[in-house]
C-alpha cells in the first residue's frame, strides 16, 4: 500500500471504518516495520483492526491472548515432549545406544511446538496480534520488548531463529494498567476513543447492511446515552453491533424504551449498569435523535 488514504480505503474495503489519523499510524507501522500500539477502552475496535490489516493485507492472523502469568513457553515455543519421549522409546526398541545421537534427534525442530510469536517470525507475510498486553506482567513484557527489537529469538538447541520478513505487529492495551514507557517507545501508537453518533453509525451501517435504517440511528443513539451515564462498563462499538443485531433477530425495524430495557444484556454486563439505565429517560434520548 503505497498512501495512507489507499490503506484507508483496502481497510474500508474489508467493512473496517478507519479515519485519517489511524490510516497514516497504519501506514507508517507498515512502512517502517514498527508495531501499533493501540489502546483504548474494550470494545472500540482496537482487536478489529488487527483482523481488518490481516485481511487487506491478505496475511494469516497469528493471536496471542495475554493473561496473568503468562510466560515466554506459552507465547513463544515448547518441545512435544510425549513426541520426544515415542521416538526416544522406538530408538530404544531399535538398538540405538548412541546417546549424542538420540539428543541431537530429540531436539531437532519437528518435535519443536511453535507457539504464537514463534508462528509470527516463521510466517511471511503475517500479522501478529498481541491482545491485552496490559493483562501480562513485567517481566513479559521485557521479554516481548526485546523479541520485537530484534524479530528473532534464540533457541538454545537450535540456535537463533530470525524473521525473514518482520510480521505487521498490533499490541492491544484496555489500560486495566498502565504499560511501560520501554515498550511503548519502540511502537507507533494510536488512542482509540469513542467514535461520534455519525461514525459509529456508519459503522453499524457498514457491519449490519440487514438492519434497518431507523434502528441502527436509534440503538446508536441509545448507546451514546448510556455513554454519558455513570457507568462501570461503558459500551464499545462492538456492543452497539450487538444490541443492533440482537433487535433485528427479533424482528424488530425500530425500538422503543420498553424493547430496549427488555434487550440491555445485549449492551450491558454489569448488574449496576443495568440498573443504571432502567432509571435513565432512555424515550428522551430517543425523541433526541428524532424517533
Amino acid at each position: 500500500m503505497d498512501d495512507p488514504e489507499q490503506v484507508r480505503a483496502r481497510l474500508e474495503e474489508t467493512g473496517y471504518l478507519v479515519d485519517e489519523g489511524l490510516a497514516v499510524t497504519c501506514f507508517l507501522a507498515l512502512r517502517m516495520h514498527r508495531p501499533l500500539f493501540c489502546e483504548g477502552d474494550a470494545g472500540v475496535g482496537k482487536t478489529a483492526l488487527a483482523t481488518a490489516l490481516a485481511e487487506a493485507l491478505g496475511a494469516p492472523l497469528i493471536r496471542l491472548q495475554c493473561h496473568e502469568g503468562i510466560d515466554a513457553s506459552q507465547a513463544l515455543y515448547d518441545w512435544d515432549f510425549p513426541r520426544q519421549l515415542l521416538h526416544l522409546r522406538a530408538a530404544e526398541a531399535s538398538g540405538v545406544t548412541d546417546a549424542d545421537r538420540l539428543e541431537s534427534e530429540l531436539y531437532d525442530r519437528r518435535f519443536l511446538l511453535a507457539r504464537p510469536l514463534l508462528r509470527a517470525l516463521q510466517t511471511h507475510p503475517s500479522v501478529l496480534l498481541v491482545d491485552e498486553i496490559d493483562r501480562a506482567d513485567d517481566e513479559f513484557e521485557a521479554f516481548l520488548l526485546e523479541l520485537l527489537s530484534e524479530y528473532a529469538v534464540t533457541i538454545p538447541e537450535l540456535g537463533t531463529l530470525r524473521a525473514e520478513q518482520p510480521p505487521v505487529v498490533v499490541l492491544t492495551s484496555n489500560r486495566t494498567r498502565e504499560v511501560h514507557d520501554a515498550l511503548k517507545r519502540r511502537c507507533l501508537y494510536h488512542w482509540f476513543d469513542h467514535p461520534s453518533f455519525d461514525r459509529e453509525l456508519a459503522i453499524v451501517r457498514r457491519r449490519l447492511p440487514e438492519v434497518s435504517a431507523r434502528l441502527a440511528e436509534q440503538v446508536t443513539a441509545l448507546v451514546q446515552a448510556l455513554r454519558g451515564a455513570d457507568l462501570v462498563k461503558p459500551p464499545g462499538v462492538a456492543e452497539t453491533i450487538d444490541w443492533a443485531q440482537a433487535l433485528d433477530t427479533l424482528g424488530a425495524d425500530e425500538v422503543d424504551a420498553e424493547l430496549a430495557v427488555a434487550t440491555l444484556g445485549s449492551v450491558l454486563k454489569y448488574r449496576e449498569d443495568t440498573d443504571r439505565a432502567r432509571d435513565l429517560d432512555l424515550a428522551a434520548a430517543l425523541t433526541a435523535r428524532g424517533s
